[in-house]
């Protein structure tokens, strides 16, 4: 059978013991715990029906569905009544699961550094691909993108530095999109990336940039 990583035990023996237990806690809790009678029932009807004192492959199969439906039940009753108040710690022991952690993990300051990779989606449109040039995509810290831009046509003065960068958006994904107008195709648009984690930012990334081509490089 397969092996749980999560709360549930990895073996028949384990989950069955934990299925008892369970039956005999939500018997004296159910009514304080908001648990219907008849999911208390269910379960303990589920338990009484495990038998593997024979080894014939009917009853091995039969086994097999059993545990599959205590351990759906168990997974049910765990998600509907469980989660939620008024349940405290020692509710959660005395079910042999682990206490909620309540307590939020911090993900710190960003300082990962990103730049972004460009390539030709339709007409008027550029699809961006996130690319760290320092720190990793598993920080935590690094929660998502503000991608700053701004566009220079011919003989117009292009953006020095990430700051005379005029407009943006957020994203999450590694890879996103920007659509621009008709007008825009032959300019230049300039990049630069900063990661954001709630409100706190993170160094600017480099500042690159990209001809959007024109409408017949694209038709040709």
């Amino acid at each position: 059978m397969a092996h749980y990583t999560d709360w549930l035990p990895t073996t028949r023996d384990g989950q069955l013991a934990m299925a008892k237990d369970w039956v005999s806690v939500t018997g004296t809790n159910a009514h304080l715990w908001g648990i219907p009678l008849t999911a208390v029932q269910e379960l303990g009807g589920l338990v009484e029906a495990k038998n593997e004192t024979t080894r014939t492959p009917v009853a091995t199969a039969q086994c097999k569905t059993a545990f599959d439906e205590l351990t759906a039940a168990m997974r049910d009753m765990k998600r509907r009544y469980f989660l939620s108040p008024p349940l405290t710690d020692s509710d959660y022991i005395s079910l042999g699961l682990k206490p909620r952690d309540t307590t939020p993990t911090p993900s710190g300051t960003p300082t990962a550094q990103v730049t972004v990779e460009t390539y030709l989606v339709g007409r008027h449109e550029l699809g961006v691909k996130m690319i760290y040039v320092t720190g990793s995509n598993a920080d935590p810290a690094n929660k998502g993108y503000r991608i700053w831009y701004s566009l220079a046509g011919q003989g117009e003065t292009a953006p020095a530095n990430p700051d005379d960068l005029r407009k943006s958006f957020y994203t999450k994904r590694k890879k996103d999109l920007i659509e621009f107008d008709f007008g825009d195709n032959g300019k230049t648009v300039y990049f630069a990336v900063q990661i954001e984690n709630e409100g706190k930012k993170g160094p600017w990334g480099p500042l690159t940039s990209v001809l959007i081509p024109l409408t017949s490089m694209l038709s040709a």
